[in-house]
């Protein structure tokens, strides 16, 4: 039995809690990972796993056992990393989760021109604006836009993105314009949500920050099903500028409050753990933040 391959599997199942889960992202049967897992076990004469029909807790021992495995791991990457690096070649499998319209638009350019410049590394790419369990489905790197990081994300910010208030001309003819974030209180907005709950418009501006509560018209987890239900005169909403811009530019919508900045989505490449980083996920990182400044 390679030891230092069956740690990593080790590694791979606590951090899944799933069997299945590792032998697919590995295209092997169940019974190779399990057999794995039972050799390292009888190996060290110590039990790291109870498994049950539907579960699977580390012991005390596996917990202990499953930090140190994580040292030595990343040391070894490290070692073999620096030594390769600088004279080969990035190659390897890149799985990458990209939200789906910002993917799209801004992001596909530049990742077919990484593609085209690095053509020993293969793009697996996963387009959804869902929020990614990255190390459950096995994602090197999640491209996210949002204004709030949830707690023990690990990310290096690549940029911003600006949020626009919008309506169309005709929505704004019956129903007046806004002239201060409070005043949306008195319109229908339609609002962007991952989980449909209660939600709170946030501007800035010289006299300081506003948060205005709003109820929404329309909700929706997809900006651009709520740019169009703007331009069709349901209500205001608030997207992101990349996602704005050609509604803007056809007249389909026109922008409001344009004294009051919200505050701005940042953009971020988020790891699924603070472990090393593969070159090959670095090298990918730094062409996308250099393509997002150069926009």
């Amino acid at each position: 039995m390679d030891k230092l391959n069956a740690m990593q599997l080790f590694v791979r199942v606590a951090e899944t809690g799933s069997f299945t889960a590792v032998a697919d992202q590995l295209d092997v049967a169940r019974s190779v990972v399990t057999r794995q897992i039972s050799a390292l076990e009888t190996q060290l004469g110590i039990k790291l796993m109870t498994r049950s029909t539907r579960s699977l807790t580390l012991t005390t021992a596996g917990s202990a056992y499953l930090e140190k495995c994580r040292v030595i791991l990343n040391m070894v990457d490290a070692a073999e990393s620096s030594l390769l690096e600088e004279k080969t070649e990035p190659r390897g499998r890149i799985r990458l989760g990209l939200p789906l319209s910002f993917g799209l638009q801004r992001l596909m350019p530049a990742l077919l021109e990484f593609a085209q410049t690095h053509s020993h590394i293969e793009l697996v790419m996963d387009f959804s604006d869902r929020r990614s369990k990255l190390i459950e489905e096995g994602i090197d790197v999640s491209i996210r836009i949002t204004s709030r990081l949830e707690p023990g994300d690990i990310v290096r910010k690549l940029g911003e993105s600006r949020l626009l208030t919008v309506a169309s001309p005709q929505y704004l003819a019956e129903h007046s314009r806004p002239k201060h974030p409070r005043d949306l209180t008195q319109h229908a907005c339609l609002v962007y949500s991952q989980d449909f709950q209660s939600t709170s418009w946030g501007y800035r501006s010289k006299d300081g920050d506003v948060n205005v509560p709003i109820r929404p018209r329309l909700a929706a987890n997809n900006g651009e099903a709520l740019l169009q239900a703007a331009a069709q005169g349901l209500g205001i909403t608030r997207p992101p500028d990349f996602m704005a811009q050609p509604y803007l530019d056809n007249g389909s919508v026109v922008a409001v409050l344009t004294k009051f900045e919200p505050v701005p989505l940042g953009i971020y490449a988020v790891l699924p753990s603070n472990r090393y980083i593969p070159h090959r996920v670095s090298v990918l990182i730094d062409f996308l933040a250099h393509a997002l400044r150069s926009n």
